[in-house]
């Protein structure tokens, strides 16, 4: 039988990634923009028609309302000196569109 070869991840590089889907993925914005409008009024949910400009990144206090934790959390998951947990990892991925295999980086 073959030894399995455990994966560790870089929660430092894994960071780095979080912080470019903040200011970079369109998905995110739109749902971290719907998620702060909509119970204002502000959000009929068809971006289009949207007055609000999404084209800037958002920022880690508007994420952070979404997540329901501190800046400071945001700021940490970013920097790599807190671990995401498994939960919140997987509704960045679904906010972003994307798969949480292409948010996480392992280590050599």
């Amino acid at each position: 039988m073959r030894a399995i070869q455990r994966k560790f991840i870089d929660w430092k590089k894994t960071g780095k990634i979080l912080q470019l889907l903040r200011e970079d993925n369109l998905e995110l914005r739109r749902a971290v923009c719907g998620a702060l409008r909509r119970d204002k009024g502000e959000c009929s949910g068809n971006c289009s028609d949207c007055i609000i400009d999404i084209d800037n990144h958002i920022s880690r206090k508007e994420l952070s309302e979404v997540f329901g934790v501190s800046e400071s959390v945001i700021f940490n998951w970013e920097s790599g000196r807190t671990v995401v947990d498994y939960e919140n990892l997987l509704f960045y991925a679904q906010l972003a569109k994307t798969d949480v295999n292409d948010i996480v980086i392992f280590m050599d």
